[in-house]
């Protein structure tokens, strides 16, 4: 599947900071082909980088700046907030969850990486679930 309409969540991202070479390379690699991710991933992204890995925030604005520059952004809308409420319902998902995949759902995303929802999972539009570290 083409990476060129493929959301990242942030949890993949986070692989960049980690100290797994194999899921940091996986993760350049898959960024390398572009992709989708919402401004809730890039919120997510600085607070989880800050606290957990304790990246100083030159880095973290850095590699901010790079999502920016490489990859969509899509915005959060209150048809985001919306659709979140609708799939939270639907697949018994938490908010925050579901906002992703409303962002990536409203952008037209055919595939979502991600590690913490449910993989597999493939949306009544066509979106599916992908843990990309899973072969």
């Amino acid at each position: 599947m083409s990476a060129a309409r493929a959301f990242f969540d942030t949890n993949i991202l986070l692989h960049l900071f980690s100290a797994d070479p194999t899921k940091a390379d996986r993760c350049e690699a898959l960024l390398a082909d572009g992709g989708v991710i919402s401004v809730q991933v890039l919120n997510e992204f600085a607070a989880v980088a800050s606290r957990k890995f304790h990246a100083p925030w030159a880095d973290i604005r850095e590699a901010l700046e790079v999502f920016i520059a490489t990859l969509e952004v899509a915005p959060l809308t209150l048809a985001t907030h919306q659709r979140a409420l609708d799939l939270a319902e639907r697949h018994r998902l938490n908010l925050y969850d579901a906002a992703i995949l409303a962002a990536a759902d409203l952008a037209g995303c055919r595939v979502i990486y991600t590690e913490d929802m449910h993989p597999g999972l493939t949306l009544a539009s066509g979106l599916t679930l992908v843990d990309p570290f899973i072969s």
